[in-house]
């Protein structure tokens, strides 16, 4: 396994420069229709960057941080609120967020689909999700998938066909925006 939990600073020092700048325009896209003081849930959040560039976008909304590496969530900025959790397991009310962001965490979550039934209760009716990953179609995508398996990884990555398809399956609208090797899915519950 990779060991999240000492490698906050690391993260927090480069985890930027990983999410390119069309990806950052996309989520603020997204976030101008969600009403303000919306509650989002930054899931498998690490040191909270999506809620960082969230805020950029949005300094109006709320903010909580949710990962199961401890040491990770200490490096999230005071305006965020953090909670130690999995995603198979979320310590929240039926309907507590009107969003969730996953910024290359979904590979990281061990079942995929209770993960999901997690996602689906704690969002609101017609609660959003904004997915970033890599794409395992593609050779970058396969080359970071089998890396992350060889660290012990659960590495649950997906064409995004497959994973919308499986959004839809759980009741969401969703769209594929492709970035080479990467995408992103932003997705409504109907």
């Amino acid at each position: 396994m990779i060991p999240f939990n000492y490698l906050g600073w690391f993260f927090k020092t480069f985890g930027s420069i990983i999410y390119p700048e069309v990806v950052r325009q996309i989520l603020c896209e997204f976030l101008k229709n969600v009403p303000t003081q919306a509650k989002i849930l930054d899931l498998g959040a690490g040191t909270g960057m999506m809620s960082e560039f969230s805020y950029k976008c949005r300094d109006d909304l709320s903010f909580i941080a949710v990962d199961p590496a401890e040491n990770m969530l200490k490096y999230a900025l005071p305006y965020i609120k953090t909670q130690v959790a999995s995603a198979e397991d979320l310590p929240f009310t039926e309907g507590s967020f009107d969003v969730v962001l996953m910024g290359e965490s979904l590979h990281h979550f061990n079942n995929i689909d209770q993960a999901l039934k997690e996602i689906v209760r704690v969002l609101k009716k017609e609660g959003k999700i904004f997915i970033y990953d890599f794409d395992v179609s593609t050779f970058l995508g396969k080359s970071i998938c089998r890396g992350e398996k060889l660290l012990g990884e659960p590495g649950n990555f997906f064409v995004p066909e497959i994973l919308k398809k499986k959004l839809e399956d759980y009741g969401f609208i969703a769209e594929i925006s492709k970035h080479r090797w990467r995408y992103t899915i932003v997705a409504t519950l109907s």
